[in-house]
């Protein structure tokens, strides 16, 4: 058999043989890098060098991922892993996928999740809105640009594991310091790879968001019915209170500003505003977008009262993204945002801050089926009739139809039509479901950390 090496030298050379074959350079760059020849491809190269068919290097029968269609029958002992599985996944409702462990040994129970982002997967990875939660990513190359210490939301990744469907390769980026696997490992983060992604996104599409167990173990024995039974076993996401995971454990300033090529992040200098930033699971690149905006941030616990945060003196008051069930995390917050919103400060929310505000005002919020996950997500601004294209990271929604009298519908998903926005007509306060920080991207919505600043000059000038 001859390799490819071989057989690109023998049609003179890499673009010569792109040129012979009807190619593009980059497929035949995969080619020499799997060093296998796509089958649909044989016949060209037969015909081009005149070798036999048993002469082309072939990809080997893909073994290493497996799913198995129907539910697991009680009782059965053990599976037998295919030749290189060294991960499985198993989800609540008996679907197994074997694939390839990297990152941290060990087994992990979470729901499972997709995301559509094509970038910033490492901002996806930390950002605090990901508690309890495992993150099948649609996009296949997962993990090429290596990590680097600037592109975190948080110090410690919330999110319990990754699903990704091709290997982690080399870093290939200037400002990578580290591989992806390495630096799950040094957080105790497992990945799996080699999973037909687009297969589970499907599964999570049409049947909703189900629990699954991760498993790399260290000594490659798989216990499936006892991963099947802690799947099952493990309540979800609805009506859990996860933002006192991963908030802040005391108060502390934030002074550091948006990042820009060749000077890193900035700082925050001269504020014009003092602004108290409720930690629900804030995303850093959060606190810079307030900072750029002029203000000097406090953030505060997620279990700070009305009377603490007050007691800074707030011109304005900021309540966070985070993970977890609203309703839950609403117990105690609910009444703080609601003491606030008495002294009439002008109040801005994101994400999970957005529905707590909605709460506050006396709407509703329920679990999505599939909730909304990617850096491509079209939301339409109705006072301006304008659609941006937003980041987002939720699986609960504002029930539009609950909003009380006073309170209106700001934006809307053109996804699926659910809350995307909300603002008080009678009150300083209003809020989004999306992320506009973009981190990752993209920066469409920026304009509402400028909103926010109005909102307190006018405060401030009334």
């Amino acid at each position: 058999m001859r390799s490819v090496e071989d057989i690109v030298a023998l049609l003179g050379g890499p673009e010569t043989a792109a040129g012979r074959l009807g190619i593009g350079t980059e497929a035949l760059r995969k080619w020499r890098q799997a060093r296998a020849i796509p089958a649909k491809h044989w016949p060209a190269v037969i015909a081009a060098t005149g070798l036999a068919l048993d002469d082309l290097p072939k990809a080997k029968p893909r073994q290493e991922t497996a799913v198995t269609d129907s539910p697991i029958p009680e009782g059965v002992a053990s599976a037998r892993a295919p030749e290189g599985a060294t991960a499985v996944l198993v989800l609540a409702d008996g679907t197994v996928l074997w694939g390839r462990g990297f990152g941290a040994h060990g087994t992990t129970v979470a729901e499972i999740c997709f995301n559509t982002s094509m970038t910033g997967y490492q901002e996806v990875l930390t950002d605090p809105s990901y508690a309890g939660q495992t993150i099948c990513f649609t996009f296949p190359h997962i993990g090429n640009v290596g990590t680097n210490p600037e592109d975190i939301e948080a110090t410690t990744p919330a999110a319990r594991g990754l699903i990704v469907k091709q290997d982690v390769t080399e870093p290939a980026n200037w400002r990578a310091t580290r591989h992806l696997h390495d630096w799950l490992a040094s957080h105790g983060m497992t990945g799996i790879g080699g999973v037909d992604t687009r297969a589970l996104t499907a599964r999570i599409r049409d049947g909703g968001a189900p629990n699954g167990v991760l498993c790399f173990p260290a000594d490659q024995a798989f216990d499936i019915p006892a991963l099947l039974a802690q799947a099952r076993a493990w309540p979800g996401l609805e009506g859990m209170d996860l933002a006192k995971e991963v908030t802040t454990r005391q108060s502390y300033q934030w002074d550091e500003s948006t990042w820009t090529l060749g000077a890193g992040y900035g700082k925050q200098a001269a504020p014009r505003f003092r602004v108290v930033a409720v930690d629900y699971g804030a995303k850093r690149n959060i606190l810079r977008c307030l900072a750029a905006a002029g203000c000097a941030v406090t953030v505060v616990p997620a279990t700070a009262t009305a009377e603490d945060i007050l007691r800074h003196q707030p011109d304005g008051v900021f309540l966070s993204n985070g993970p977890g069930d609203p309703a839950a995390t609403g117990a105690y917050a609910v009444p703080t945002i609601q003491g606030v919103l008495a002294k009439q400060v002008p109040v801005f929310g994101i994400c999970l801050g957005h529905q707590l505000l909605a709460l506050a005002l006396g709407a509703r919020t329920y679990k999505l089926a599939r909730g909304h996950r990617g850096g491509n997500q079209p939301v339409k601004d109705l006072r301006t009739g304008k659609v941006e294209i937003t980041s987002q990271n939720h699986g609960f929604a504002v029930d539009a139809e609950s909003l009380p009298a006073g309170v209106e519908v700001t934006h809307v998903s053109l996804f699926d039509g659910s809350n995307e926005g909300i603002a008080s007509t009678k009150l300083p306060a209003f809020s989004v479901q999306y992320h506009p920080e973009a981190s990752p991207g993209p920066s469409d919505s920026h304009y509402l950390f400028a909103r926010f600043v109005e909102m307190i000059e006018r405060r401030k000038a009334a």
